[in-house]
C-alpha cells in the first residue's frame, strides 16, 4: 500500500506546474518580437512579459523562447514587434513535456496588422 501512495505522489508531481519550467515558444514567423504574453483563452488577463526570459529581451525569427509562469492549457497569446505591429492568436494549445510547447506561424498572424 505503501509503494502504491508513494507511486501515486510520484505521478502527481510529474503532472504539476513543475514541468513548465523549460516549455518554450517557437517563433515561425519572419517577425522579431519585443513582446510574447499569453491570456487564458478569452480573457485579457495578460501574464507576465515572456521576452524578460531572453537576454536580449526579444524573440527573433525562427528563434525559441523560455516560457515562465505558465501550466499547459488553451490561451490566446499577443506578440508585438518594435515596428508597432500587434496580434493576438486566439485558442492557442500551450503544452508541456514537448521540445516546444506552442509554435506561431504566419498562416496564424496572417490577418494581423
Amino acid at each position: 500500500m505503501k509503494r502504491l501512495i508513494a507511486a501515486a505522489a510520484l505521478l502527481a508531481l510529474a503532472a504539476t506546474p513543475a514541468l513548465a519550467k523549460d516549455m518554450q515558444f517557437w517563433n515561425q514567423t519572419t517577425h522579431e518580437f519585443s513582446s510574447v504574453k499569453l491570456a487564458p483563452a478569452g480573457t485579457t488577463n495578460w501574464g507576465a512579459e515572456q521576452t524578460a526570459n531572453d537576454p536580449d529581451n526579444g524573440v527573433s525569427a525562427d528563434e525559441r523562447l523560455k516560457i515562465t509562469g505558465v501550466t499547459p492549457g488553451t490561451y490566446d497569446v499577443r506578440v508585438a514587434d518594435k515596428k508597432g505591429f500587434t496580434c493576438v492568436v486566439k485558442n492557442v494549445e500551450v503544452k508541456a513535456g514537448g521540445k516546444v510547447a506552442f509554435a506561431i506561424d504566419e498562416k496564424q498572424i496572417a490577418g494581423c496588422k
